[in-house]
């Protein structure tokens, strides 16, 4: 009981770090990604599978993304198939495809964060299966993502709470702050993509990392910092 209030207490008095994963910690978005390694690999129907993910992530880069249509379409996979099965194949994927994408100059700012005494976060759109790994990999603790059901312990192939997609994110964020009574005092957020336009208005510091056209323009607009971690 102690232990937990004591945590409580260092949670909310610290300012807080978040970061975008895709295409921001990564060069390159790991749910495309994982869909591609599935094809490549034989495991899923390769044809009909990545013309369905193309053009979900098409969707997703202008704007229009149906995030509940495109979790459904993603996590079915995860309810067919036993879950000691995906995690094997997680493994090579995160040796195959995310380590690659891994950036240096994003690790780094993580470090940096942290030696400033800030917690640092990552939030994504992308399910928790596909990024809780990547999360562990970076050494970050506190991961909001699209949530998978699990039953019996293997997935259930539906999605479950609020996708943390666009303003969903807010939603899912504003959750995680009032079950450990901290506050956005501060805070910094590092996203590559105007989906997240909503979230970035919310924080302190608003940080365009190798941003899209739109986002670019709009930091630029309001005197947002712009940087890359690719450079």
């Amino acid at each position: 009981m102690l232990e937990a209030l004591l945590s409580l207490i260092k949670v909310s008095a610290v300012r807080l770090a978040i970061f975008d994963l895709d295409n921001t910690l990564l060069a390159g978005d790991s749910d495309h990604q994982w869909g591609e390694y599935l094809c490549s690999r034989g495991l899923v129907d390769a044809d009909a599978y990545r013309a369905k993910n193309d053009q979900f992530y098409a969707d997703y880069l202008a704007g229009q993304l149906d995030v509940i249509a495109y979790q459904n379409f993603c996590q079915e996979v995860l309810g067919q198939t036993d879950k000691a099965v995906l995690d094997e194949w997680h493994t090579g994927f995160m040796r195959d495809c995310i380590e690659p994408m891994i950036l240096a100059k994003g690790e780094a700012l993580i470090a940096q964060h942290r030696a400033a005494g800030d917690l640092v976060m990552i939030i994504t759109a992308t399910n928790r299966f596909i990024t809780g790994p990547i999360a562990q990999r970076l050494g970050v603790e506190h991961l909001i993502a699209t949530e998978c059901g699990m039953q019996d312990g293997q997935y259930t192939g539906q999605l479950v709470d609020v996708p943390s997609f666009q303003a969903g994110k807010i939603t899912r964020l504003n959750t995680w702050l009032a079950e450990h009574q901290a506050t956005l005092d501060g805070s910094y957020l590092y996203s590559d993509s105007y989906n997240d336009l909503p979230l970035l208005e919310q924080v302190t510091h608003a940080v365009a990392v190798d941003p899209d056209d739109t986002l670019r323009e709009i930091a630029q607009q309001r005197g947002w910092k712009v940087l890359s971690l690719r450079d």
